[in-house]
C-alpha cells in the first residue's frame, strides 16, 4: 500500500532538494567518507591561526555568549559570585602536614571502585604515599594507580604543562609514565588517561598559547564521593611531619631513609633538577639538610564533592576541546544533572565529526553516593578560572571571598600562605587584587569601635627557593620579596601606609611571622669510616637506594601509546610499555647491570658497618623542638665535640598552605596563593572551599565565653600548638591515627583536647596565649640568629650589611656561624628552641634597592611575580 499523498509527495521534494543525499549515505563510513573527515579536521587546525585575531573566539558566537549569561546569572545568586551555592550537610577532616594527608590520600585511593580524578601542578609518579619508602614500596603513587586501574578503574589526570625553560616539573615525564603502567593486553589498558595543558604547539594553538600562567589546582575526587583539596601536590619535595626534620642520614641501615632521590630536596641550596632523573640529585645528604614543608589540607565528603568533580569535568571538556578534539584517546564527559539543555554548562560540544566518545560520570547514579545530610559543615567551592583556563569568562570568587571574609571579621583574621602580593587600592600596578584594602577597612573599623582584633600571617622567610640572595640569579625572588614589603609596610600606599594615615598604628594590630626548623646532620665517625674502608661515598649510597626501590623511571619510559622520554635517556634503556624482543634485549643487555651495580654499592657499604659497636645518635633530632622530649643537649654523639659544631643545621620551614581561618568560625583552603597569580581569577586557575561549621563549640573570645565554630577553631589551635612546639612529634607510621584517615564517621579529627595546651591555645585572644606566642617567636629568632645567622633578618638593611652578616666562604649555608663556638653552649640554646615560629623581619633590605629594573623585572615580566 502506498504512502499518503502528502508525505509522497514530501519525499519527492526532499530528494529534489538534496539530490545527493542517498549517495551522501551510501558514502558514509567508507574510506572517501574517512578522508573528508580527516581533510575537515585539518582545515580546522589550520583555521585556528584566525583566532590570532579575535581573543573573544570563545565567547562570541549566539549560544556562547547564551551559555555565558547563563553561568553569570548563576553566579549572581551566590555568595561571593562564586558559581557554586553554599552547601550544607558536608563532613570536613582538616590535614595538617604531608605525612597524615598523603597516608589518607593513599587509603582512600586504594578503596576507588569506579573513578579516580586527579589534578595537579605537579605530579610525580614515583612518590611514596607512606614511609619509609623500601618498607612501603606498595604505596608509591604509580603503583597504587596502577592496581586500581588493573581492578577496573577509570583513572583520570590533569596537570599543568610547565614551560620548560622556566620550571622543572617535568610533565613530560609524568604523562609517560602513568602511561606505560598498563600497557596494551593488560588488565588496566586503558583506563588512564592523562592530559597536559596550555598547549605549547605554535601549529595547532597559536592563537590560545600560555607562557605565564599555570593550573595551580591541588584536588582529586573518588567515585563521587569523596574529594581532597589543598595545597598539596602529589610530588617530591611536599611530604613531611610536624617535627620537621632536615637530615636523612642513617648510620643503621640506608633502608630507613625517609626522603629517597630527589624527594630530599633544598631549593635554597639547589633546585629540583633533572627530575626526570630523580635518582641524580646532587644535593648530598651528608652535607645538606632538607626544606621542610608545611602544608594544610580538607577532605570532604557530602554534596560538595558534586561541584569540585564538576569543576573537573569542565576543565577536562575545555581541555579536549582546546588540545584534544581530535585526539580519540580522550572522550568528552558528561555530567549526571548537567545533560541536555546544560551539558553546555560544563563545557559538553557536539562537532559534527566527533573524535572520541561520550561517557556520563559519575557512572553509577549521582542517589547511589549518599552525598547528602553527612555532617555539620557548610562549605562553598570558589575558583580562579578564566577563558584560557576552561573556557569561561572571568571567575575570581577566591579573591571575593578573601576580601569580604576579612572585612566582616569581628575578632581576628589568620592566614597561612606561601606568598603575600596585594594592593590597598589602584595605586600599586601591577598589583591589582585589594584583599590589602580589605585588611586596611578591619583594622581601622575596628580600632574606630574599640574592638581588640588581630591580623595574624604566617608567609616564608625566602619566597620562591632563591638560595643567596646577593646572587643575580636570585633577583626574581628579591623581586617578589619587594613586592612584599611594598604590600605590607614600605610606601605609603602599603598595608601599614593606609592604615596610618587614619591615625591607627598598624603595629597593633597586624604581625607576620616566618616558620624554622633546626637538625643535626648524623654524619658519624660510624659513616665516615664506613666511606673510607668501602670507597663508596655517602651520596652514592643515596643513589643506590633510588635505584633500588624508584627504578622503573630513571631511565625514562616508553608508554603504551608508543611515546618516550626522549631527553631522558636511548630507547634501549627505556623499558616502560616496551615488550616482546626489544624488551627482553633491553633487560638482558641493561637492566641487570644498572641493578648489580647499585647491589653492589650498597654490598660494599655495608660489609664496613661494625655492627658490635652501634652508634646511639638519632638520624634527626629536630623533634627536640616539639612537646615532651626531653633535651636536645643530652642527645648522645658519635664523635668529637668539636666536629658536632660542624653538623649542626637549619633552613626555613616553607609554608606552603593557603589558608584563612577567622573569628574561630569561617575557613578557606585550596590552592591559592595571595597574590595576583592566583587572586586575579585571568591568571594561575585555582580551586579553594569555604568552609563553616554548624556544629559549635563552647569556648572564649577575649576572655568572653564565644561560641565556636569546632571545624575553624579545632584546626586553629591544633596549628598554633604544632607552631609553638605543643605537639608531639609524629611516627611514619600512621596506621593507627585518626587524623591521617579519610574522612569519614568512624575517623573523625583527633583534636588532642586532653592536653593541657588545648586549653592555653582556647582564646586566640588572650594576653597569656600573645605573650607566649609573640615571646617564644622572639627567643627562637634570636636563637637562629646567634648561632645560624639565619636570613633574611631585621640585621640586613643593606647589601654591604648582607655581605657582612653571612657566613664565610667555604661555610656551608645553614651550618654554625661561628665554628669556634663551645658545643656545650650551642646545645644550651637549642635546647630554648621549641616550636618552629620566628618573626618576619620586616627591617630587611629596607635601604637597598631590592629588585633593579632589567632584562629579568621589567614593565613586561612584572606581573609573573605578582
Amino acid at each position: 500500500m502506498g504512502e499518503p499523498n502528502g508525505k509522497h509527495h514530501g519525499h519527492i521534494g526532499e530528494k529534489l532538494r538534496h539530490p545527493f543525499h542517498e549517495l551522501k549515505e551510501k558514502l558514509h563510513h567508507t574510506h572517501l567518507s574517512d578522508a573528508k573527515v580527516h581533510l575537515i579536521h585539518q582545515k580546522h587546525k589550520i583555521g585556528k591561526f584566525a583566532n590570532l585575531f579575535n581573543p573573544q573566539h570563545r565567547h562570541d558566537e549566539e549560544h556562547e555568549k547564551a551559555c555565558d549569561e547563563k553561568r553569570s546569572k548563576i553566579a549572581e545568586a551566590h555568595r561571593f559570585q562564586s558559581f557554586f551555592p553554599e552547601r550544607e550537610g558536608n563532613m570536613v577532616k582538616w590535614y595538617v602536614d604531608g605525612r597524615d594527608y598523603f597516608w589518607a590520600v593513599s587509603v582512600a585511593l586504594e578503596r576507588a571502585k569506579e573513578t579516580i580524578y586527579i589534578a595537579d601542578w605537579w605530579l610525580s609518579p614515583e612518590l611514596f604515599l607512606r614511609r619509609p619508602p623500601y618498607y612501603n614500596q606498595e604505596w608509591r603513587l604509580d603503583q597504587i594507580l596502577k592496581r586500581r586501574a588493573e581492578a577496573g578503574v577509570k583513572i583520570y589526570v590533569m596537570v599543568y604543562r610547565e614551560v620548560q625553560a622556566a620550571l622543572t616539573c617535568n610533565s613530560e615525564h609524568t604523562k609517560h609514565s602513568l602511561q606505560a603502567l598498563c600497557p596494551e593486553g593488560s588488565p588496566g589498558f586503558g583506563n588512564i588517561k592523562i592530559m597536559r595543558h596550555p598547549d605549547h604547539n605554535v601549529l595547532e594553538n597559536a592563537a590560545d598559547m600560555t607562557f605565564y600562567w599555570a593550573h595551580h589546582e591541588k584536588f582529586i575526587v573518588i567515585d563521587y564521593e569523596m574529594a581532597f583539596v589543598g595545597g598539596l601536590d602529589l610530588c617530591f619535595g611536599r611530604w613531611d611531619a610536624h617535627q620537621h626534620a632536615l637530615s636523612d642520614v642513617h648510620p643503621e641501615g640506608v633502608a630507613n631513609e625517609v626522603w629517597p632521590g630527589q624527594d630530599f630536596n633544598n631549593n635554597r641550596v639547589m633546585d629540583f633538577k633533572n627530575v626526570q632523573d630523580w635518582k641524580q640529585n646532587e644535593l648530598s645528604k651528608a652535607d645538606y639538610g632538607r626544606m621542610p614543608w608545611h602544608d594544610v589540607a580538607m577532605g570532604i565528603i557530602g554534596p560538595s564533592v558534586y561541584d569540585i568533580a564538576e569543576h573537573f569535568v569542565l576543565r577536562w571538556n575545555f581541555v579536549k576541546r582546546d588540545k584534544y578534539k581530535r585526539n580519540d584517546r580522550f572522550e568528552w564527559l558528561e555530567l549526571r544533572g548537567r545533560q541536555g539543555e546544560d551539558e553546555d554548562l560544563v563545557g559538553v560540544q557536539r562537532p559534527r565529526h566527533p573524535v572520541g566518545g561520550y561517557v556520563v560520570h559519575p557512572l553509577s547514579p549521582i542517589e547511589t553516593k549518599n552525598l547528602n545530610n553527612r555532617g555539620t559543615l557548610k562549605v562553598q567551592v570558589v575558583r580562579s578560572s578564566a577563558d584560557w583556563s576552561s573556557g569561561i569568562l572571568t571567575d575570581h570568587s577566591i579573591q571575593n571571598a578573601y576580601a569580604g571574609i576579612i572585612r566582616n571579621a569581628k575578632h581576628y583574621v589568620y592566614i597561612e600562605n606561601q606568598f603575600f602580593i596585594t594592593a590597598t587600592g589602584d595605586q600599586q600596578n601591577p598589583i591589582h587584587n585589594t584583599i590589602g584594602r580589605a585588611i586596611v577597612d578591619a583594622v581601622v573599623q575596628a580600632s574606630k569601635e574599640g574592638r581588640k582584633f588581630r591580623v595574624m600571617i604566617l608567609i616564608p622567610a625566602v619566597p620562591g627557593f632563591a638560595g643567596d640572595l646577593r646572587e643575580d640569579g636570585a633577583i626574581g625572588t628579591r623581586a617578589i620579596m619587594d613586592y612584599q614589603y611594598k604590600s605590607i609596610c614600605r610606601g605609603e600606599h602599603s598595608i601599614f601606609g593606609q592604615i596610618r594615615k587614619q591615625g591607627v598604628d598598624p603595629t597593633k594590630h597586624i604581625f607576620f611571622f616566618n616558620l624554622r626548623s633546626y637538625d643535626r646532620l648524623n654524619k658519624t665517625k660510624a659513616i665516615q669510616k664506613q666511606e673510607e674502608e668501602s670507597g663508596v661515598k655517602y651520596q652514592e649510597l643515596q643513589r643506590a637506594e633510588a635505584e633500588e626501590i624508584m627504578g622503573e623511571g630513571i631511565h625514562g619510559n616508553v608508554d603504551a601509546q608508543g611515546g618516550r622520554d626522549k631527553h631522558m635517556g636511548k630507547l634501549r634503556e627505556q623499558t616502560g610499555a616496551v615488550d616482546g624482543p626489544l624488551k627482553r634485549n633491553i633487560d638482558e643487555a641493561h637492566r641487570p647491570d644498572a641493578e648489580e651495580r647499585g647491589i653492589d654499592t650498597k654490598r660494599r657499604f655495608e660489609a664496613a658497618r661494625n655492627k658490635e659497636n652501634e652508634n646511639e645518635s638519632p638520624f634527626s633530632v629536630a623533634h627536640f623542638a616539639m612537646a615532651g622530649q626531653g633535651s636536645v643537649s643530652k642527645v648522645p654523639w658519635d664523635g668529637d665535640e668539636e666536629d658536632e659544631v660542624n653538623h649542626w643545621i637549619q633552613e626555613e620551614l616553607y609554608i606552603h598552605a593557603k589558608l584563612l581561618i577567622a573569628d574561630d568560625r569561617i575557613v578557606v583552603c585550596g590552592s591559592s596563593n595571595l597574590n595576583d597569580r592566583s587572586q586575579i581569577g585571568h591568571h594561575d586557575s585555582e580551586l579553594s572551599v569555604v568552609i563553616e561549621d554548624t556544629r559549635t563549640l563552647q569556648s572564649s573570645m577575649d576572655g568572653q565565653p564565644f561560641e565556636a565554630g569546632w571545624h575553624a577553631s579545632t584546626l586553629r589551635r591544633y596549628l598554633w600548638r604544632e607552631h609553638l612546639g605543643l605537639l608531639p612529634p609524629q611516627d611514619l607510621d600512621a596506621t593507627g591515627d585518626p587524623n591521617a584517615q579519610p574522612p569519614g564517621e568512624d575517623s573523625p579529627n583527633e583534636t588532642l583536647d586532653n592536653d593541657e595546651s588545648w586549653k592555653l591555645v582556647e582564646d586566640p585572644l588572650s594576653d597569656d596565649l600573645w605573650e607566649r606566642w609573640t615571646s617564644q617567636a622572639t627567643k627562637n629568632t634570636l636563637i637562629f640568629r646567634q648561632l645560624f645567622h639565619a636570613d633574611p633578618d631585621d640585621h640586613v638593611k643593606t647589601f654591604d650589611d648582607y655581605n657582612g652578616f653571612l657566613p664565610a666562604k667555604g661555610v656551608k649555608a645553614g651550618h654554625i656561624f661561628n665554628r669556634m663556638i663551645p658545643p656545650n653552649e650551642v646545645r644550651a640554646k637549642l635546647d630554648q628552641i621549641k616550636g618552629h615560629l620566628v618573626w618576619m623581619p620586616l627591617d630587611f633590605l629596607k635601604d637597598a634597592e631590592m629588585a633593579e629594573k632589567g632584562l629579568q623585572v621589567n614593565l613586561w615580566t612584572e606581573s609573573v611575580y605578582t
